[in-house]
């Protein structure tokens, strides 16, 4: 007599050739496999075979694998389902997540992480069993994610995008300046309940600190002077939406203190008012600084780094998503030509290399201002290494920095302008462009405080920076 199987796997694809490698693949003692090459027949097997783990293409007839593994978690909540693509795109891997799929792989990958993931998915059904039936289906969403990429960290951060943004759960995005941590924000706000009103965003390091309480807040009539008229604050403009703090850990002491009550009970007060008023707010907040070290060091309070660190987001730096930077960098050269109404421009084999061995410091900004710069430099519209001057040493740019400082000298002579205010204002200006007009980031790298940087800028002589 035969020995009942302790798991039924079910394999979903239109290559066959496929099934037979991944079946072989996957053969285990105790393990019954079943196949498929279509979506309807896999939700005939379903109703009569208890399938616990589900492994199926994205790319199926008559629907899609996103829109199957729905209907099979309403069918049968606790079968475990894991989705495959040749290149998943963040869009697919935030909904399948939204849809319960507990992985969405690569198909290159497989031979690396399929069984793994199988034997995973199959502890995680055993847990449910053991815990009891699974409360449903969560429900459906429409939006597109902004974020491009198919590298593993970015899908495993997409993945976790998906999962959180059906929730009011606090959101902490943490990485490196350029990284792309407002575009995470907007994909966790477009995904969730609350997408049908716009996010509010606000730049904590980019306020005067005298200003950001009343900002955050909002203000009664001549609280301070200037203060000529009632003003809601960004809390109260954002109820029932999205709040997306950028650069929190600028905030100072006393506005800290503010927030973590609006994060305790939904209540706030207008700064000169005594009234409390109450707001339905989900809040989403990046740094790049490492919090949990200005805890330490006493410049951030433990209390609300807890409250806002319900859900931390690490995004990776784009030096650790190799595979994307060529996916960015056409992406970027799209765009370029669309906005100008030119020819496309084309990397050459040797163009992408060149960009994959830059270490990129200033992330995906750097890589976008990157391109912009090639494409308004090139002789044509391919795109050789020598067309993107990045990643030299230093010391190899003496010879050019020389050249430059003559044709400043000789321009200054020509137009009998002051050396020191021309440079002083290109400097301003091309450095707020690589940092993308982020002032904290410009100002770092100037040397300057915010403030000083703010009253460089509104001098006559850079007013035209």
């Amino acid at each position: 007599m035969s020995k009942e199987p302790n798991h039924h796997l079910l394999l979903v694809d239109q290559d066959l050739e496929y099934l037979d490698w991944a079946t072989k693949l996957l053969q285990a003692e105790g393990l019954k496999i079943l196949r498929c090459d279509r979506a309807d027949k896999t939700l005939k097997v379903l109703e009569k075979v208890p399938v616990d783990v589900v492994v199926c293409d994205i790319k199926l007839e008559p629907i899609d694998g996103i829109e199957l593994i729905q209907r099979i978690r309403a069918h049968s909540p606790n079968t475990a389902s894991i989705l495959t693509a040749v290149s998943p795109t963040t869009t697919q891997i935030i909904e399948a997540s939204q849809k319960g799929a507990l992985d969405v792989l690569r198909k290159e990958s497989l031979a690396f992480e399929l069984r793994q993931v199988v034997e995973s998915a199959f502890q995680s059904v055993d847990q449910k069993r053991e815990m009891g039936p699974s409360s449903g289906e969560p429900p459906g969403l429409v939006g597109k994610a902004t974020i491009i990429g198919v590298s593993r960290p970015l899908q495993n951060v997409m993945k976790v995008v998906g999962r959180v943004a059906q929730s009011d759960a606090p959101v902490l995005i943490s990485g490196e300046s350029g990284t792309g941590k407002e575009l995470i924000a907007r994909s966790i706000h477009a995904y969730s309940p609350r997408r049908k009103k716009e996010m509010l965003v606000i730049n904590c390091g980019a306020i005067p600190e005298n200003l950001l309480e009343s900002e955050l807040f909002g203000h009664e009539k001549g609280a301070f002077t200037g203060a000529i008229a009632r003003r809601a604050g960004r809390f109260e403009d954002s109820h029932e939406s999205t709040l997306f703090l950028d650069e929190v850990g600028d905030l100072p002491a006393s506005v800290q203190v503010k927030l973590l009550r609006v994060l305790q009970d939904g209540t706030f007060s207008r700064v000169g008012s005594n009234e409390v008023l109450s707001t339905d707010v989900r809040i989403v907040t990046a740094t790049n600084k490492d919090l949990a070290q200005e805890v330490r060091e006493g410049r951030f309070r433990e209390d609300l780094y807890y409250r806002l660190n319900v859900v931390e987001i690490s995004l990776p730096p784009l030096r650790a998503r190799q595979e994307d930077i060529p996916i960015l960098a056409e992406f970027f050269l799209d765009r370029i030509a669309r906005k100008n109404g030119t020819a496309r421009m084309r990397l050459t084999g040797e163009a992408i290399e060149h960009l994959q061995k830059h270490n990129w410091p200033g992330n995906v900004r750097e890589l976008e201002n990157t391109m912009a710069r090639a494409c308004a430099l090139a002789s044509n519209d391919i795109l050789i290494p020598e067309d993107i001057p990045i990643g030299k040493n230093p010391a190899s740019l003496v010879g050019s920095l020389d050249d430059a400082l003559a044709l400043i000298i000789e321009h200054s002579r020509r137009e009998r302008t002051n050396i020191l205010d021309f440079v002083r204002q290109e400097l301003i200006r091309h450095t707020l462009e690589h940092c993308g007009h982020d002032f904290r980031e410009a100002a770092r790298l100037l040397g300057v405080t915010q403030a000083a940087l703010k009253k460089s800028l509104q001098l006559p002589s850079a007013a035209n920076a």
